[in-house]
């Protein structure tokens, strides 16, 4: 499991991209506690001691000999030791004890004479479910499962909880009022300290209660949001091992029901969220002192680990659209300053959409740009140095890697300003589309498997680095460096590289499971190994700690471990024996070329702003989306030059388009922007331009990359615009027909 603390929104721990300073020290503001009961009257002197609220987790000062205090901000009563006089003994609730009273109810009910009775009939339901939620050790030990609270399994029977409300919902009104201002009174008393695991379990009860996510009008809003501030205020509070255990816990949830608390989530940080933009205050500030935010986000970050466990939800799920909506680099500068007693969203990047994080990726890369630029000025200004605001690479087409990798080197300090690249001996002034195909053919050059620096699997079409390659260090740089070029220039490149690669460079562990995606085979005869239920694997298998590799036409055996050929591989070692080689494949074997291009990565992308995301989100950012193009969508974000949406030429467009394969389509779009992925967020970031060229005179359609224009003519049939646009989409290559 990964350190909690990553999860829980740490800012020292969010970001090793950069050292964190010290954070000066401030003043912390401590509030005085209001104490519940009357041992303290008359005056009495008694000396003052500091705690935290177990709700809010506000700084309070109160008495030293107190039992109890009430704490001011959140109105929580906290109980520094068991309140054992409102601990009364009650029986805990089963779903057989209440569908005993329930049909008894029901067999009362249906012998009325009056309707106006009904209350009173289900008054002995309405108390049960009172006396139960309203008593911290009732609820706590209802509906067990017959096993300890361990960090495993929390001891609740939970489908039985969710019968219980189903049919609680179908209950007179008195029941449900019952049960919601019970559940509220335990929320502001708890009565205990909640300290242990087996302490919590009636939080997780209280929390599938359906009806907190209903919001049917204001009042119903404000109360049901109210009760969940408490719910998360006290699960943020826990210590350590109550959080590793609901981790476990949301983790053995079905799928449904798990991403129900996520949803739950949402809609309560949504509702905070609203509140902080509606009150016109200064932003990240209003958020960043809401204790309920502050909650909400690390209960957030609990359900976003549960989920690294069992990747049963994708990560676009933790998306809060909310987020979008507030000053985003505002809260990413806070966040770089890494002030100990701020909040900020960026703490907790997984709310934060792709979308939005691209954009503060953008603008960072902008920021460092616009520096360049400026610096480029001052020194020709200053210092009467010659300087370019802009880095210009003039390349040669059949010498692409060798030109690209020598200027590349020596403008090594300059790459974060933008990039210019002139073809020799072709025409066209770059506005972002001669970058497009630079970066188009140096990926497809160095990525050519007869170049040898990379493998490919058949089967999963990925490749990795390869441990044989000739190549020398420089150019594995140059492939990071291409890699983290595109990304600062948001140019989206179709690399093959698997997900594990992504892991590797944001230094998160490598598994096992990441062999799969690579290399499907090898990992399913390592799988039939580790699954084999026989107890002769050394018999049966015949395998030893040596491993053979092909290079090139030659075969190298490998040793995993010190005189591995004569250690053969059994039951009990063998899940050493698959941790061994997966380590040597994607680890031990590469070392030396994936440091390389981790270097060269890192020389363009070590700003803070990279380590908002994860690996799958690098992935898709550098990629692109292979989902289907939204034509419908692509048609609304079109810009018409010298055509009307309603021209034949523009409609013989649109149905040519729809009626192309998947593979046609794809070359449309590289044909019209220089790639044949969309953005990661979805075709809406597409925008096109029909330029019409005049009337049809033979030529074919062609199109300018950098401003994602393409030109028609006049095409008097549908067939004739077909033809043309085919032609022009299999024969071009960069300015010119082949």
């Amino acid at each position: 499991m990964e350190p909690f603390s990553e999860h829980l929104g740490d800012p020292w721990a969010a970001s090793s991209a950069a050292p964190a300073p010290s954070p000066k020290p401030r003043p912390v503001s401590v509030a005085k506690a209001a104490v519940v009961d009357d041992v303290h009257r008359h005056g009495d002197t008694v000396d003052l001691v500091t705690g935290r609220c177990m709700c809010c987790d506000r700084e309070l000062q109160y008495p030293e000999t107190a039992a109890r205090f009430r704490c001011p901000v959140c109105e929580t009563v906290n109980d520094l030791k068991p309140s054992l006089d409102r601990l009364q003994p009650c029986a805990p609730l089963s779903l057989r004890k209440l569908k005993a009273i329930v049909n008894e109810c029901k067999r009362q009910d249906a012998m009325l004479l009056s309707p106006s009775d009904k209350d009173a009939v289900y008054e002995p339901m309405a108390t049960l479910i009172e006396a139960a939620f309203s008593n911290w050790r009732c609820l706590n030990t209802s509906f067990a499962n017959g096993k300890d609270t361990t960090l495993d399994d929390s001891g609740i029977a939970m489908d039985d909880v969710r019968k219980m409300y189903r049919i609680l919902l179908h209950s007179p009104i008195n029941v449900i009022r019952a049960m919601m201002k019970a559940t509220e009174t335990l929320l502001k008393r708890p009565n205990v300290p909640l300290r242990r695991l087996s302490d919590i379990r009636f939080l997780l009860i209280i929390l599938e209660n359906p009806l907190l996510a209903q919001h049917n009008f204001p009042a119903e809003t404000k109360y049901h949001n109210n009760l969940l501030q408490h719910v998360y205020g006290l699960i943020s509070c826990l210590n350590n091992e109550c959080h590793h255990a609901l981790v476990n816990w949301f983790a053995r949830y079905p799928a449904d029901c798990f991403v129900k608390q996520v949803e739950l989530l949402h809609k309560f940080l949504s509702y905070r969220i609203r509140r902080a933009l509606n009150s016109r205050r200064d932003m990240p500030a209003v958020y960043g002192s809401d204790w309920k935010v502050i909650s909400a986000a690390r209960c957030m970050a609990l359900l976003f680990a549960a989920n690294q466990h069992t990747q049963s939800a994708p990560l676009s799920i933790f998306y809060n659209t909310m987020v979008d909506y507030i000053d985003l680099m505002a809260d990413y500068e806070a966040w770089q300053l890494r002030t100990r007693h701020n909040f900020t969203f960026c703490q907790y990047p997984f709310v934060i959409s792709m979308g939005a994080k691209m954009k503060i990726l953008e603008t960072d890369a902008k920021q460092q740009m616009d520096v360049k630029r400026r610096e480029a000025f001052y020194n020709m200004l200053f210092h009467r140095q010659e300087a370019s605001p802009y880095v210009h690479l003039l390349i040669r087409r059949p010498y692409l890697i060798e030109d690209s990798l020598r200027q590349l080197m020596q403008h090594k300090f300059d790459l974060k300003k933008p990039i210019r690249i002139q073809f020799e001996d072709e025409e066209g002034v770059d506005a972002g589309g001669l970058r497009k195909e630079w970066f188009l053919l140096l990926v497809r050059s160095l990525f050519d498997p007869q170049y040898g620096m990379f493998k490919y699997d058949d089967d999963s079409h990925l490749c990795w680095f390869n441990a044989s390659s000739f190549e020398n260090d420089d150019q594995f740089y140059l492939v990071g460096l291409v890699l983290g070029l595109a990304i600062y220039n948001t140019t989206i490149l179709d690399i093959p590289l698997p997900l594990v690669c992504y892991k590797k460079l944001l230094d998160h562990p490598v598994e096992w499971t990441d062999l799969h995606a690579l290399q499907p085979q090898l990992a399913h005869g390592l799988q039939q190994l580790l699954d084999y239920d026989g107890d002769d694997v050394e018999a049966t298998f015949c395998r030893t700690f040596a491993i053979d590799i092909n290079c090139f036409d030659d075969t190298q055996t490998v040793l995993l471990i010190p005189d591995g050929d004569n250690v053969p591989v059994t039951n009990a070692n063998r899940r050493e024996f698959v941790d061994l080689y997966v380590d040597y494949l994607l680890n031990k074997s590469v070392r030396t070329q994936f440091n390389a291009f981790k270097r060269g990565f890192y020389q363009m992308c070590g700003g803070n702003a990279l380590s908002l995301f994860r690996p799958e989100e690098i992935e898709l950012l550098v990629r692109g989306s292979i989902e289907p193009l939204d034509l419908s969508l692509l048609q609304t974000q079109t810009q018409y030059h010298g055509f009307e949406p309603t021209d034949d030429t523009i409609t013989y467009f649109w149905n040519v388009f729809e009626c192309m394969n998947n593979d046609m389509q794809r070359k449309l779009l590289m044909f019209v922007t220089g790639s044949d992925r969309i953005p990661a967020t979805g075709s809406g970031q597409l925008e096109w331009n029909i330029t019409c060229g005049g009337d049809d005179l033979g030529r074919y359609p062609s199109a300018h990359t950098c401003f994602n224009q393409l030109i028609l003519y006049r095409y008097t049939t549908r067939t004739r615009l077909k033809t043309m646009l085919e032609r022009a989409i299999l024969e071009s290559q960069g300015f010119y027909v082949r």
